[in-house]
Protein backbone atom coordinates (compact mmCIF):
# COMPACT_ATOMS: atom_id res chain seq x y z
CA UNK A 1 0.00 0.00 0.00
CA UNK A 2 1.48 3.39 -0.99
CA UNK A 3 2.15 5.78 1.87
CA UNK A 4 -0.38 8.30 0.56
CA UNK A 5 -3.09 5.64 0.45
CA UNK A 6 -2.18 4.54 3.96
CA UNK A 7 -2.57 8.09 5.29
CA UNK A 8 -5.95 8.42 3.58
CA UNK A 9 -7.16 5.14 5.01
CA UNK A 10 -5.95 6.04 8.50
CA UNK A 11 -7.71 9.42 8.35
CA UNK A 12 -10.95 7.69 7.36
CA UNK A 13 -10.72 5.17 10.20
CA UNK A 14 -12.82 5.83 13.29
CA UNK A 15 -11.61 4.37 16.58
CA UNK A 16 -13.40 4.37 19.93
CA UNK A 17 -11.35 3.93 23.09
CA UNK A 18 -13.45 3.05 26.12
CA UNK A 19 -11.82 4.07 29.41
CA UNK A 20 -9.73 7.08 30.35
CA UNK A 21 -7.15 5.45 32.59
CA UNK A 22 -3.50 5.39 31.56
CA UNK A 23 -4.05 2.38 29.28
CA UNK A 24 -6.85 4.13 27.42
CA UNK A 25 -4.97 7.43 27.16
CA UNK A 26 -1.83 5.78 25.83
CA UNK A 27 -3.76 3.65 23.31
CA UNK A 28 -5.76 6.65 22.08
CA UNK A 29 -2.49 8.53 21.52
CA UNK A 30 -1.09 5.65 19.45
CA UNK A 31 -4.14 5.65 17.18
CA UNK A 32 -4.15 9.43 16.84
CA UNK A 33 -0.44 9.59 16.00
CA UNK A 34 -1.28 7.75 12.77
CA UNK A 35 -4.01 10.27 11.92
CA UNK A 36 -7.00 8.15 12.88
CA UNK A 37 -10.22 9.77 14.10
CA UNK A 38 -10.35 8.86 17.80
CA UNK A 39 -13.08 9.29 20.41
CA UNK A 40 -12.24 8.47 24.03
CA UNK A 41 -15.16 7.72 26.34
CA UNK A 42 -14.64 7.91 30.10
CA UNK A 43 -17.45 7.03 32.50
CA UNK A 44 -16.23 9.26 35.32
CA UNK A 45 -15.63 12.98 35.53
CA UNK A 46 -11.83 12.74 35.49
CA UNK A 47 -9.10 10.97 33.55
CA UNK A 48 -6.30 8.91 35.04
CA UNK A 49 -7.79 5.76 36.54
CA UNK A 50 -5.47 4.68 39.37
CA UNK A 51 -3.63 8.00 39.10
CA UNK A 52 -5.63 10.38 41.22
CA UNK A 53 -4.83 13.71 42.81
CA UNK A 54 -6.42 16.24 45.12
CA UNK A 55 -5.82 18.85 47.77
CA UNK A 56 -5.53 17.84 51.40
CA UNK A 57 -5.15 20.72 53.84
CA UNK A 58 -4.23 22.91 50.88
CA UNK A 59 -1.48 20.60 49.58
CA UNK A 60 -1.75 19.17 46.07
CA UNK A 61 -0.97 15.46 46.43
CA UNK A 62 -1.05 12.11 44.70
CA UNK A 63 -3.98 10.18 46.15
CA UNK A 64 -3.48 7.07 44.02
CA UNK A 65 -0.35 5.90 42.21
CA UNK A 66 2.59 8.04 43.32
CA UNK A 67 5.43 6.65 41.19
CA UNK A 68 6.35 4.42 38.28
CA UNK A 69 8.69 1.45 38.09
CA UNK A 70 11.80 2.03 36.01
CA UNK A 71 12.06 -1.53 34.67
CA UNK A 72 11.73 -1.77 30.92
CA UNK A 73 12.12 1.98 30.47
CA UNK A 74 8.71 2.27 28.77
CA UNK A 75 7.16 4.77 31.18
CA UNK A 76 10.30 6.93 31.25
CA UNK A 77 10.26 7.02 27.44
CA UNK A 78 6.63 8.18 27.51
CA UNK A 79 7.42 10.78 30.15
CA UNK A 80 10.26 12.14 28.04
CA UNK A 81 8.12 12.20 24.87
CA UNK A 82 5.53 14.29 26.71
CA UNK A 83 8.11 16.89 27.76
CA UNK A 84 8.22 15.92 31.43
CA UNK A 85 11.86 14.83 31.63
CA UNK A 86 12.73 17.82 33.78
CA UNK A 87 10.05 16.92 36.31
CA UNK A 88 11.34 13.39 37.02
CA UNK A 89 12.48 12.92 40.63
CA UNK A 90 13.99 10.07 42.62
CA UNK A 91 12.62 9.08 46.03
CA UNK A 92 14.76 9.59 49.08
CA UNK A 93 16.63 6.36 49.73
CA UNK A 94 15.78 6.11 53.37
CA UNK A 95 14.42 2.63 52.85
CA UNK A 96 11.31 0.93 54.18
CA UNK A 97 10.82 -0.84 57.51
CA UNK A 98 8.94 -3.98 58.44
CA UNK A 99 6.72 -3.81 61.51
CA UNK A 100 4.88 -6.47 63.48
CA UNK A 101 7.94 -8.48 64.50
CA UNK A 102 7.84 -10.48 67.75
CA UNK A 103 7.49 -8.26 70.79
CA UNK A 104 5.91 -5.50 68.70
CA UNK A 105 9.28 -4.55 67.24
CA UNK A 106 10.16 -3.12 63.85
CA UNK A 107 13.35 -3.04 61.80
CA UNK A 108 14.60 -1.73 58.46
CA UNK A 109 13.73 -4.01 55.57
CA UNK A 110 16.96 -5.69 54.43
CA UNK A 111 18.47 -4.49 51.18
CA UNK A 112 19.71 -6.64 48.33
CA UNK A 113 17.13 -9.40 48.28
CA UNK A 114 14.39 -10.42 45.85
CA UNK A 115 10.78 -10.22 47.06
CA UNK A 116 12.19 -10.17 50.59
CA UNK A 117 14.24 -13.37 50.07
CA UNK A 118 17.76 -12.68 51.37
CA UNK A 119 20.96 -13.72 49.63
CA UNK A 120 22.74 -14.02 52.99
CA UNK A 121 20.61 -15.00 56.00
CA UNK A 122 23.46 -14.03 58.35
CA UNK A 123 23.64 -10.43 57.13
CA UNK A 124 23.17 -8.05 60.03
CA UNK A 125 20.04 -6.41 58.63
CA UNK A 126 18.48 -9.82 57.93
CA UNK A 127 19.21 -11.23 61.40
CA UNK A 128 17.64 -8.11 62.89
CA UNK A 129 14.34 -9.18 61.32
CA UNK A 130 14.36 -13.00 61.45
CA UNK A 131 16.55 -13.53 64.53
CA UNK A 132 19.43 -15.99 64.87
CA UNK A 133 17.07 -18.95 64.98
CA UNK A 134 15.54 -17.88 61.69
CA UNK A 135 18.98 -17.28 60.19
CA UNK A 136 20.25 -20.76 61.08
CA UNK A 137 17.05 -22.31 59.73
CA UNK A 138 17.49 -20.39 56.47
CA UNK A 139 21.12 -21.50 56.27
CA UNK A 140 19.92 -25.12 55.99
CA UNK A 141 19.01 -24.17 52.42
CA UNK A 142 22.73 -24.39 51.56
CA UNK A 143 23.13 -27.75 53.31
CA UNK A 144 20.05 -29.51 51.97
CA UNK A 145 20.22 -31.52 48.72
CA UNK A 146 20.55 -29.11 45.78
CA UNK A 147 17.52 -28.37 43.65
CA UNK A 148 18.82 -29.82 40.39
CA UNK A 149 15.40 -29.23 38.88
CA UNK A 150 14.63 -26.02 40.67
CA UNK A 151 11.15 -25.20 39.41
CA UNK A 152 8.59 -24.04 41.94
CA UNK A 153 5.00 -23.02 41.18
CA UNK A 154 4.34 -21.30 44.53
CA UNK A 155 6.64 -18.70 46.01
CA UNK A 156 5.31 -19.34 49.51
CA UNK A 157 5.81 -23.09 49.36
CA UNK A 158 9.31 -22.65 47.97
CA UNK A 159 10.40 -20.20 50.68
CA UNK A 160 8.75 -22.17 53.48
CA UNK A 161 10.44 -25.44 52.48
CA UNK A 162 13.91 -24.03 51.84
CA UNK A 163 14.24 -21.13 54.28
CA UNK A 164 11.61 -21.62 56.98
CA UNK A 165 8.69 -19.69 58.39
CA UNK A 166 10.66 -16.72 59.80
CA UNK A 167 11.86 -15.66 56.34
CA UNK A 168 8.43 -16.31 54.86
CA UNK A 169 6.36 -14.51 57.50
CA UNK A 170 8.66 -11.60 58.36
CA UNK A 171 10.31 -10.81 55.03
CA UNK A 172 8.49 -12.29 52.05
CA UNK A 173 4.86 -11.97 53.18
CA UNK A 174 5.15 -8.24 54.05
CA UNK A 175 6.59 -7.58 50.58
CA UNK A 176 4.01 -9.58 48.60
CA UNK A 177 1.18 -8.15 50.68
CA UNK A 178 2.43 -4.58 50.33
CA UNK A 179 3.41 -4.78 46.66
CA UNK A 180 0.97 -7.30 45.20
CA UNK A 181 -1.81 -7.33 47.84
CA UNK A 182 -1.40 -11.12 47.74
CA UNK A 183 -0.24 -13.99 49.90
CA UNK A 184 3.10 -15.65 49.05
CA UNK A 185 1.43 -19.05 48.52
CA UNK A 186 -0.61 -17.52 45.67
CA UNK A 187 2.39 -15.97 43.88
CA UNK A 188 4.02 -17.56 40.84
CA UNK A 189 7.81 -17.05 41.09
CA UNK A 190 8.16 -17.09 37.29
CA UNK A 191 6.07 -13.91 37.11
CA UNK A 192 7.09 -12.12 40.31
CA UNK A 193 10.80 -12.97 40.05
CA UNK A 194 11.74 -13.83 36.46
CA UNK A 195 14.85 -15.99 36.29
CA UNK A 196 14.61 -17.27 39.86
CA UNK A 197 13.61 -20.81 38.91
CA UNK A 198 16.36 -21.02 36.29
CA UNK A 199 18.91 -19.77 38.82
CA UNK A 200 17.67 -22.37 41.30
CA UNK A 201 18.48 -25.10 38.80
CA UNK A 202 21.95 -23.69 38.15
CA UNK A 203 22.89 -22.99 41.76
CA UNK A 204 20.86 -25.55 43.72
CA UNK A 205 19.90 -23.31 46.64
CA UNK A 206 17.39 -20.50 47.00
CA UNK A 207 19.71 -18.03 48.72
CA UNK A 208 22.40 -18.80 46.15
CA UNK A 209 19.96 -18.19 43.32
CA UNK A 210 18.98 -14.83 44.83
CA UNK A 211 22.66 -13.88 45.22
CA UNK A 212 23.29 -14.69 41.56
CA UNK A 213 20.33 -12.64 40.33
CA UNK A 214 21.16 -9.67 42.55
CA UNK A 215 24.76 -9.62 41.32
CA UNK A 216 23.56 -9.66 37.70
CA UNK A 217 21.19 -6.71 38.07
CA UNK A 218 21.96 -3.72 35.81
CA UNK A 219 24.08 -1.33 37.83
CA UNK A 220 24.29 -3.90 40.62
CA UNK A 221 27.16 -5.68 42.27
CA UNK A 222 28.42 -7.22 39.04
CA UNK A 223 28.67 -3.78 37.47
CA UNK A 224 30.56 -2.40 40.42
CA UNK A 225 28.23 0.51 41.12
CA UNK A 226 25.11 1.29 43.08
CA UNK A 227 21.84 0.37 41.35
CA UNK A 228 19.53 3.12 40.16
CA UNK A 229 16.20 3.84 41.75
CA UNK A 230 13.60 1.12 41.18
CA UNK A 231 10.86 3.76 41.03
CA UNK A 232 10.68 7.39 39.98
CA UNK A 233 8.09 10.10 40.46
CA UNK A 234 7.16 13.49 39.05
CA UNK A 235 7.58 16.75 40.90
CA UNK A 236 4.07 17.94 41.58
CA UNK A 237 2.62 14.45 41.34
CA UNK A 238 1.91 11.71 38.83
CA UNK A 239 -1.24 13.58 37.78
CA UNK A 240 1.09 15.60 35.56
CA UNK A 241 1.46 12.52 33.36
CA UNK A 242 -2.32 12.36 32.96
CA UNK A 243 -2.54 16.08 32.17
CA UNK A 244 0.27 15.82 29.62
CA UNK A 245 -1.35 12.83 27.92
CA UNK A 246 -4.70 14.62 27.77
CA UNK A 247 -3.04 17.71 26.27
CA UNK A 248 -1.26 15.55 23.70
CA UNK A 249 -4.53 13.87 22.75
CA UNK A 250 -6.28 17.19 22.24
CA UNK A 251 -3.40 18.44 20.09
CA UNK A 252 -3.79 15.30 17.97
CA UNK A 253 -7.51 15.94 17.55
CA UNK A 254 -8.84 13.25 19.89
CA UNK A 255 -12.35 13.88 21.16
CA UNK A 256 -12.43 13.26 24.92
CA UNK A 257 -15.86 12.71 26.45
CA UNK A 258 -16.05 12.60 30.25
CA UNK A 259 -19.14 11.43 32.12
CA UNK A 260 -19.92 8.99 29.30
CA UNK A 261 -20.46 5.50 30.74
CA UNK A 262 -20.97 3.05 27.90
CA UNK A 263 -24.35 1.35 28.12
CA UNK A 264 -23.96 -0.93 25.11
CA UNK A 265 -21.52 -2.11 22.47
CA UNK A 266 -23.08 -3.64 19.38
CA UNK A 267 -21.78 -5.08 16.14
CA UNK A 268 -23.01 -3.39 12.97
CA UNK A 269 -21.65 -4.77 9.72
CA UNK A 270 -17.86 -4.76 9.91
CA UNK A 271 -17.87 -2.00 12.54
CA UNK A 272 -19.34 -1.11 15.91
CA UNK A 273 -22.02 1.05 17.45
CA UNK A 274 -21.49 2.39 20.96
CA UNK A 275 -24.19 3.95 23.13
CA UNK A 276 -23.41 6.27 26.01
CA UNK A 277 -26.54 7.82 27.43
CA UNK A 278 -28.29 9.66 24.62
CA UNK A 279 -25.19 9.66 22.46
CA UNK A 280 -24.50 7.11 19.75
CA UNK A 281 -21.06 6.56 18.25
CA UNK A 282 -20.02 4.55 15.23
CA UNK A 283 -16.52 3.13 15.00
CA UNK A 284 -14.47 0.93 12.70
CA UNK A 285 -12.52 -0.39 15.70
CA UNK A 286 -12.99 -0.43 19.46
CA UNK A 287 -10.41 -0.80 22.21
CA UNK A 288 -11.82 -1.43 25.69
CA UNK A 289 -9.49 -0.13 28.40
CA UNK A 290 -11.71 -0.12 31.48
CA UNK A 291 -11.32 -2.01 34.73
CA UNK A 292 -12.08 -5.72 34.57
CA UNK A 293 -15.73 -5.78 35.65
CA UNK A 294 -16.83 -3.22 33.06
CA UNK A 295 -14.56 -4.70 30.38
CA UNK A 296 -16.00 -8.19 30.74
CA UNK A 297 -19.55 -6.85 30.66
CA UNK A 298 -18.88 -5.12 27.35
CA UNK A 299 -16.74 -7.81 25.75
CA UNK A 300 -18.47 -11.04 26.81
CA UNK A 301 -21.42 -10.79 24.35
CA UNK A 302 -18.95 -10.61 21.45
CA UNK A 303 -16.10 -12.85 22.62
CA UNK A 304 -16.81 -16.56 22.56
CA UNK A 305 -15.94 -18.29 25.82
CA UNK A 306 -15.24 -15.09 27.78
CA UNK A 307 -17.06 -15.21 31.14
CA UNK A 308 -18.92 -11.98 31.96
CA UNK A 309 -17.40 -12.04 35.44
CA UNK A 310 -13.92 -12.82 36.74
CA UNK A 311 -13.47 -16.24 38.32
CA UNK A 312 -11.94 -14.61 41.38
CA UNK A 313 -12.27 -10.89 42.14
CA UNK A 314 -9.16 -8.88 42.83
CA UNK A 315 -8.42 -7.13 46.11
CA UNK A 316 -10.25 -4.00 47.22
CA UNK A 317 -7.76 -1.48 48.56
CA UNK A 318 -8.42 1.76 50.42
CA UNK A 319 -5.66 4.38 50.53
CA UNK A 320 -6.07 7.01 53.24
CA UNK A 321 -3.90 10.10 52.89
CA UNK A 322 -3.31 11.97 56.14
CA UNK A 323 -1.81 15.43 56.69
CA UNK A 324 -0.48 15.60 60.24
CA UNK A 325 1.03 18.22 62.50
CA UNK A 326 3.54 15.80 64.02
CA UNK A 327 7.06 17.13 64.74
CA UNK A 328 7.98 13.68 66.09
CA UNK A 329 8.05 12.50 62.47
CA UNK A 330 10.63 15.09 61.39
CA UNK A 331 13.49 12.60 61.57
CA UNK A 332 11.62 9.91 59.59
CA UNK A 333 11.85 7.37 62.41
CA UNK A 334 10.96 4.45 60.11
CA UNK A 335 12.33 5.52 56.78
CA UNK A 336 10.13 6.19 53.79
CA UNK A 337 7.46 3.67 54.71
CA UNK A 338 6.43 0.57 56.59
CA UNK A 339 5.39 -2.89 55.46
CA UNK A 340 3.68 -5.13 57.96
CA UNK A 341 3.76 -8.76 58.94
CA UNK A 342 0.31 -10.01 57.85
CA UNK A 343 -2.09 -10.17 60.78
CA UNK A 344 -0.06 -7.85 62.99
CA UNK A 345 -1.97 -4.71 62.05
CA UNK A 346 -5.31 -3.73 60.60
CA UNK A 347 -3.52 -1.82 57.83
CA UNK A 348 -1.17 -3.53 55.37
CA UNK A 349 1.33 -0.75 54.59
CA UNK A 350 2.25 2.88 55.08
CA UNK A 351 4.13 5.45 53.02
CA UNK A 352 5.71 8.45 54.73
CA UNK A 353 5.38 10.70 51.69
CA UNK A 354 7.18 13.69 53.19
CA UNK A 355 10.16 11.46 53.95
CA UNK A 356 10.04 9.80 50.52
CA UNK A 357 9.59 12.75 48.18
CA UNK A 358 11.41 16.08 48.43
CA UNK A 359 8.68 17.97 46.56
CA UNK A 360 6.03 16.75 49.02
CA UNK A 361 8.18 17.78 51.97
CA UNK A 362 8.58 21.30 50.54
CA UNK A 363 4.87 21.62 49.76
CA UNK A 364 3.90 20.40 53.25
CA UNK A 365 5.89 23.20 54.89
CA UNK A 366 6.51 21.47 58.20
CA UNK A 367 3.50 19.19 58.17
CA UNK A 368 3.73 15.47 57.42
CA UNK A 369 1.94 13.47 54.73
CA UNK A 370 1.34 9.80 55.48
CA UNK A 371 -0.52 7.32 53.27
CA UNK A 372 -2.06 4.29 54.99
CA UNK A 373 -3.24 1.31 52.89
CA UNK A 374 -5.93 -1.19 53.86
CA UNK A 375 -7.03 -4.40 52.12
CA UNK A 376 -5.41 -7.41 50.46
CA UNK A 377 -6.33 -10.40 48.32
CA UNK A 378 -9.04 -12.50 49.93
CA UNK A 379 -9.90 -10.05 52.72
CA UNK A 380 -11.92 -6.84 52.66
CA UNK A 381 -10.27 -3.71 54.00
CA UNK A 382 -10.95 -3.00 57.66
CA UNK A 383 -12.22 0.42 56.55
CA UNK A 384 -14.99 -1.10 54.44
CA UNK A 385 -18.36 0.32 55.41
CA UNK A 386 -16.99 2.84 57.90
CA UNK A 387 -17.94 6.51 57.80
CA UNK A 388 -15.17 8.79 56.57
CA UNK A 389 -14.36 10.20 60.01
CA UNK A 390 -14.07 6.68 61.40
CA UNK A 391 -11.76 5.72 58.51
CA UNK A 392 -9.53 8.70 59.27
CA UNK A 393 -9.42 7.86 62.98
CA UNK A 394 -8.46 4.24 62.22
CA UNK A 395 -5.77 5.39 59.79
CA UNK A 396 -4.24 7.69 62.41
CA UNK A 397 -4.28 4.87 64.95
CA UNK A 398 -2.61 2.43 62.56
CA UNK A 399 -0.05 5.01 61.46
CA UNK A 400 0.96 5.55 65.08
CA UNK A 401 1.38 1.82 65.63
CA UNK A 402 3.35 1.25 62.44
CA UNK A 403 5.59 4.27 62.94
CA UNK A 404 6.10 3.68 66.66
CA UNK A 405 5.21 7.32 67.37
CA UNK A 406 2.23 8.53 69.41
CA UNK A 407 -0.24 10.25 67.10
CA UNK A 408 -3.66 11.60 68.01
CA UNK A 409 -6.75 12.62 66.08
CA UNK A 410 -6.12 16.20 67.18
CA UNK A 411 -2.93 16.27 65.09
CA UNK A 412 -4.84 15.50 61.90
CA UNK A 413 -5.10 18.57 59.64
CA UNK A 414 -6.86 16.90 56.73
CA UNK A 415 -7.42 13.57 55.02
CA UNK A 416 -8.60 11.97 51.79
CA UNK A 417 -9.87 8.45 51.10
CA UNK A 418 -9.52 6.70 47.76
CA UNK A 419 -11.03 3.29 47.08
CA UNK A 420 -9.64 0.98 44.40
CA UNK A 421 -11.08 -2.27 43.06
CA UNK A 422 -7.92 -3.90 41.74
CA UNK A 423 -7.55 -6.79 39.34
CA UNK A 424 -6.03 -10.04 40.52
CA UNK A 425 -2.27 -9.60 40.91
CA UNK A 426 -0.54 -10.55 37.65
CA UNK A 427 1.77 -12.89 39.57
CA UNK A 428 -1.14 -15.02 40.83
CA UNK A 429 -0.58 -18.70 40.08
CA UNK A 430 -2.30 -19.71 36.84
CA UNK A 431 -3.30 -16.17 35.87
CA UNK A 432 -0.74 -15.85 33.08
CA UNK A 433 -2.20 -18.85 31.25
CA UNK A 434 -5.77 -17.66 31.82
CA UNK A 435 -4.87 -14.19 30.55
CA UNK A 436 -3.27 -15.66 27.42
CA UNK A 437 -6.50 -17.51 26.66
CA UNK A 438 -8.54 -14.36 27.28
CA UNK A 439 -6.34 -12.30 24.97
CA UNK A 440 -6.52 -14.91 22.22
CA UNK A 441 -10.32 -14.97 22.44
CA UNK A 442 -10.60 -11.18 22.28
CA UNK A 443 -8.16 -10.93 19.38
CA UNK A 444 -10.17 -13.47 17.39
CA UNK A 445 -12.92 -10.85 17.06
CA UNK A 446 -12.24 -8.46 14.14
CA UNK A 447 -11.64 -4.80 15.00
CA UNK A 448 -11.82 -5.39 18.75
CA UNK A 449 -9.08 -5.01 21.35
CA UNK A 450 -8.60 -4.68 25.08
CA UNK A 451 -5.97 -3.24 27.41
CA UNK A 452 -5.60 -2.39 31.07
CA UNK A 453 -4.26 -3.76 34.33
CA UNK A 454 -6.53 -6.82 34.32
CA UNK A 455 -4.65 -8.05 31.24
CA UNK A 456 -1.25 -6.39 31.57
CA UNK A 457 -0.71 -6.50 35.31
CA UNK A 458 -0.89 -3.77 37.91
CA UNK A 459 1.48 -0.83 37.52
CA UNK A 460 2.38 1.67 34.82
CA UNK A 461 5.45 -0.36 33.82
CA UNK A 462 3.08 -3.12 32.71
CA UNK A 463 0.09 -1.10 31.49
CA UNK A 464 1.93 1.38 29.25
CA UNK A 465 3.83 -1.02 26.95
CA UNK A 466 0.84 -3.36 26.81
CA UNK A 467 -1.49 -0.55 25.70
CA UNK A 468 1.01 0.53 23.03
CA UNK A 469 1.32 -3.03 21.74
CA UNK A 470 -2.44 -3.64 21.68
CA UNK A 471 -3.13 -0.34 19.91
CA UNK A 472 -0.48 -1.21 17.32
CA UNK A 473 -1.99 -4.66 16.79
CA UNK A 474 -5.49 -3.29 16.37
CA UNK A 475 -4.60 -0.47 14.03
CA UNK A 476 -2.59 -2.87 11.84
CA UNK A 477 -5.54 -5.25 11.75
CA UNK A 478 -7.84 -2.43 10.62
CA UNK A 479 -5.48 -0.88 8.08
CA UNK A 480 -4.15 -4.17 6.71
CA UNK A 481 -7.03 -6.68 7.07
CA UNK A 482 -5.32 -9.10 4.73
CA UNK A 483 -2.02 -8.90 6.55
CA UNK A 484 -0.30 -6.81 3.86
CA UNK A 485 1.87 -3.78 4.61
CA UNK A 486 3.24 -1.00 2.49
Amino acid sequence: MPVEELHEKAAATRVAVVGGGIGGLVAAREFAKLGMSVTLLEAGDALGGAIRAGEVDGIGLDLGAESFATRGGHVRTLVDELGLAGAVVEPHRGGAWVAGLPGGKAAPLPQGGILGIPANPFAEDVVRVIGWGGAWRAYLDRLRPPLTIGHAASLGKLVRSRLGSAVLDRLVAPVTSGVYSARPDDIDPDIAAPGLNAALTRVGSLTGAVAELVAARPGGAAAGKAPGAAVLGLEGGMIRLVDALAASLRELGVEIRLGSPLSSLAREGSGWVLSAGEHRFEADAVLVATEETAARRLLAPHVEGLPPEAAAPGPVVHVVTLVLDAPALDDAPRGTGVLTVPGAFTAKALTHATAKWGWVREAAAGRHVVRVSFGAQGEPPATDGLADQAVAALAVEQAALMLGIPLTRDQLRGFAIERFAQSQPAATIGLREETARTRAAIRSVPALGAAGAWLAGTGLAQVVPDAIAEADRLRRAVLFPEGKTF
